[in-house]
Order: C-alpha cells, then structure tokens, then sequence
C-alpha cells in the first residue's frame, strides 16, 4: 500500500505562518512610540544654538497625534519616550566630564515629568477645547520639574528655546509660563486643524445624506493657532529698550581658564591671574583713549576660587586691578569659611575702598556644587567626591549699587529660575548681570542654552543683561533680547557696551508667580472634567 504526501503548498493543507504579516503588525505598534520619540526630538532642535525655535510647533503638534485617544498607561509611557527624545540630547553635557550615569539619571528623572504631562495630555485629549487644556498640562508639568525634586532643574522649558522666535514679546505678559503655554498651544491647536480638516475630507466622500461635521470645532482650532500669535504680535509694545533711567558704560571680562573640564579648578590661581590681566590690559586702554571709562567691571562667577579674604596675595592682585581700572567690580568667588558650609559669592569691590558687599547665591546646584545622599550616589560614580565640602545657599536677594545703577545679581543656574531673577527686580534693579562659569561644559551646547535663558529674561522682565563667563560665551543683551556683543568660546576678551537702565515692569515682573498657577489650574480643570466624563459614562453603563 503507498501513501502520497502532499505538498506544504497544496490545496487543503494548513497555511504558514505569515512573518510579512507580523512584521506589518510590529511596524504598526511602534509607530506612536517612535513618533514620541522623534516629537522629543524636534523639540531638543527648536533649541540653541541652532536659530530652529519653530521646531517646537510642530514637536507639540505630533505629540498630540501621537497622545489621543491612548489609554492612560500607554499615554504614560509615549509621553516618557518624548521626554527622552528631548532631554537625552538636550543633556548630553551633563555627562561629558564625569561619565554617562548622571546624564542618564538625570535625564530618566527628569523624563518622569514629561510622561505624567502625557498621562494628562491623554486624559484630556477627547474633551472640547482640548489643545487648552494639553497646553496648560504640560506648563504643570514644566512647573512640577522647576521645583522638585532638590529644589528642581527647569532647564528646557520649552520658553528657552524661543529667544529668537515671533512668540517671545510673550515673556513680557506672563513670564516662562506664558511664552511656553503658547508654542504648546500653538502646537496642540495645529494637530487639531489638521485632523479637523481630514475629517472634513473623509465625510465628504462618503454616501449623500450624511451630515458633514460642523465648523465649530475647526474654528476653535484654527484660534488655538492664531490666538497666541496674535497675542505675541499684540504684545510687542511692551518689548522696549529705551532707556528710561539713562545708561550705564559696562564691561564684562572673561579671562579664559588653560585648560577645559574639571580640571580647571585645580588651576584656581592661573584663573585669578588671567581675569586681572584681562582687567588691566582694560584700564590702560582706556587710559590711551582706546576704550570708553566703564560705569563698573563685572567678573565671572569663580573669576577667583582663591578666597581673597584667607589669602593676602589674591586680595592684593583683585585690589590692584580695580584700583587700577578705577571701578566697582563684581568679582566672582569662593569663600572659605573655618567651619560649615563653602560659600559661592559675588564680591562688590570698588576702588578705594576693598569688598563692601557680598551676595551668596541661593540656588546652589545639586551634584554639582553639593552632594544630596553622597554614600548611595558615590556607589554608581566616583566623581562625587570630587566636591568633598559642600556649598551652602544664601538667602538674601542680590542687587548691588555700582557707581549709582542697581544691578541684579543671578550667578549662572539661577538664571534658570523665574524667581531668583525676579527677585532681583523687584528690589530695584536696574539691570541684571549673570556671572557664569561653564568651563566644566567644554565646547558642548550648554553655554548656548544657558545664554538664551538671559535672552527670555531680559525681555520678561525689560532689563539690559550683561552676562560674564569665564571660558565664554560672554554677551550683553539688551531689554529687547537682541545681543549686542559677545565673545567666543575659550578666549580671553573683554566686552565694554553702554547699555539701557530701566526701572518701569512688565507684566510679567508685576504678576509673578500668578499665571503660572493660572495655567496649571487650567491643566487642573481639564484633568477634573475628564475623570469626571469618565465616571458618568461608567455609570450609566453600570446602570444600563
């Protein structure tokens, strides 16, 4: 008896698996999450130092593609991959020096706010009005990060990506919180008018006698675009550089370190040297008529780590240089105390007279200038001790008299926080300097988001800001955000500009912390709606 075996292929017998089948499928499932991905991405572009700040438009807008419709977990989980997108190159610097592990902690923490911001944006992506609330959710967020955990790290709010862009006269109505809320709005509103639109599309070629959707929710759409760029065109006139209280004759040294990364703190005396040679090739300029006699001088932050007050020499050579330059100078230093905590401080110097004030800076930076859980985070990283005595915060605002201007100090982080340099004008500032060092950073982009912060604040808050650094980028901005000088990377430079003094404030100045807490109410109100449209829709399920 013979048996025929028929063939895999022949009629009757079972079908193979189909991998192009399951590789369509696995392409589909990871679409939204390499969309969130690239959203992130796009935004980290919109940032400096490239001039790409409309990026961030189209960022939001494929993120609430990406985000509607989703079940909370996976909202969750897309907004944490658009987080990731952004930050990990955004932050890239944070690792350059000491290794990957802070960069990657830093930023898988940081990412946890953006994912809860996704949670939300998901929860409220079905209600009407939905790119208000989206666009409130994610200020929320934004304000969450700026505050915890160690007091918060709001770099890369989306606001100091727009320094050059139509939307920052905004900064001057409501501060960060307003500028952001914009382009998120902005963004959010476009996806709606384009999927709006497509829905149009899609009734129009279905059967005669079926309604097409109405126009109100296209119209709404379309406003939640024009809305914030009318009102960044309407608010224009409260972006002036006219100086009502005079101007001031500034210049701003930058010395140079000789060698970058971590390295140059070991090398504190060449820094010193450097920031008064730089000081004194000034004051003999000016002396042979080549450069105008400076209001005052202002050093970097660190511009001398020796402690001028426990070392003879470095008070000597400080005295020297501006007595030499015959004006007050804000020098950048660090002082040492017998016991306790170090402090870094701004020191008014003037001619005749020696140090007269000081302002400690009250945001100092965790991981960086103190170690929060020092034995648990010294298991992953080493480095740690390289900070083996910890700095400790001020608490009074810093606004130093320099030969008759009020000028505001913020040193370096603090810029990124809406009110340490608030704070500042509030009590009388007339300008703002942020003295900085960045050398750590080497040639990496944080020096150029760092700079587009004082650009977003100069325009919040009205006020010329002279920014001196002691590798660079060193600039002086003026009230309307418009850099008018600055230096280059690892240079040795001095920038003298006559700059506006102004005392009138904005908006943003006068309200302060308020449209901040307006706009997370918003959030607040949108993610309240939602639970609450979800529990009436359960139970009347329940009771049908």
């Amino acid at each position: 008896m013979s048996t025929t075996i028929a063939p895999a292929d022949a009629p009757g017998s079972p079908a193979p698996a189909a991998p192009a089948g399951r590789g369509r499928a696995l392409a589909r499932r990871l679409v939204r999450p390499a969309a969130a991905v690239l959203s992130g991405l796009l935004l980290y572009l919109s940032f400096p130092p490239r001039p790409l700040w409309w990026l961030a438009v189209p960022a939001f807008a494929l993120l609430g593609w990406t985000l509607r419709g989703r079940r909370l977990r996976a909202g969750f989980g897309l907004g944490y991959l658009a987080g990731l997108g952004f930050l990990m190159p955004l932050l890239v610097w944070t690792g350059a020096v000491v290794g990957m592990f802070p960069w990657v902690a830093l930023t898988g923490v940081e990412a946890l706010f953006m994912a809860a911001a996704g949670l939300g944006i998901t929860a409220v992506s079905r209600l009407p009005g939905r790119p208000v609330f989206a666009a409130g959710l994610w200020i929320a967020g934004e304000a969450a990060r700026a505050r915890v955990p160690f007091g918060g790290f709001p770099w890369g709010k989306v606001a100091f990506g727009q320094a050059d862009g139509i939307f920052l006269p905004l900064a001057a109505v409501g501060g960060t919180p307003v500028l952001g809320f914009a382009v998120a709005l902005c963004g959010f509103g476009l996806y709606e008018v384009v999927r709006q639109v497509l829905a149009r599309r899609a009734a129009a070629g279905v059967r005669e006698g079926v309604p097409a959707p109405g126009r109100g929710p296209l119209l709404a759409a379309a406003l939640a675009v024009l809305v914030p760029v009318t009102g960044a065109l309407a608010a224009r006139p409260l972006v002036s550089d006219a100086a009502e209280d005079g101007t001031a004759t500034v210049a701003a040294v930058q010395g140079n370190v000789p060698r970058l990364g971590l390295d140059f703190n070991a090398q504190r005396r060449a820094v010193l040297d450097n920031h008064v040679k730089r000081t004194e090739e000034l004051a003999a300029r000016v002396k042979a008529g080549r450069e105008p006699q400076p209001d005052f001088v202002l050093w970097p932050e660190n511009s001398s780590d020796i402690d001028p007050y426990a070392n003879d020499d470095a008070y000597q050579e400080i005295s020297d240089a501006v007595r030499a330059v015959n004006a007050p100078t804000v020098v950048g230093s660090v002082l040492v105390p017998p016991t306790g905590k170090l402090r870094n401080t701004l020191i008014q110097w003037e001619p005749n007279r020696g140090p007269v004030a000081e302002y400690d800076k009250r945001h100092v930076q965790p991981f960086g200038e103190y170690i929060p859980m020092r034995s648990f985070v010294r298991i992953f990283n080493k480095e740690v001790d390289r900070v083996n005595r910890d700095f400790g915060p001020g608490d009074k605002v810093g606004v130093f008299d320099l030969a008759g201007t009020r000028v505001g100090l913020a040193t370096c982080y603090e810029a990124a926080f809406d009110w340490a340099v608030r704070d500042t004008v509030t009590h009388g500032a007339q300008m703002i300097t942020v003295p900085s060092n960045n050398a750590t950073f080497g040639r990496s982009e944080m020096t150029y988001q760092q700079l587009a912060m004082s650009r977003v604040r100069a325009v919040e808050h009205s006020r010329s800001v002279v920014v001196p650094v002691t590798s660079g980028v060193s600039a002086v901005i003026r009230p309307d955000g418009k850099i008018v000088a600055r230096t280059e990377l690892f240079t040795p430079d001095v920038l003298v500009e006559k700059v506006p003094l102004r005392s009138s404030q904005t908006p943003a100045t006068r309200f302060g912390i308020l449209p901040e807490a307006l706009l997370v109410g918003l959030g607040a109100a949108g993610l309240g709606w939602s639970v609450f449209r979800a529990v009436r829709v359960r139970r009347s399920r329940n009771a049908a």
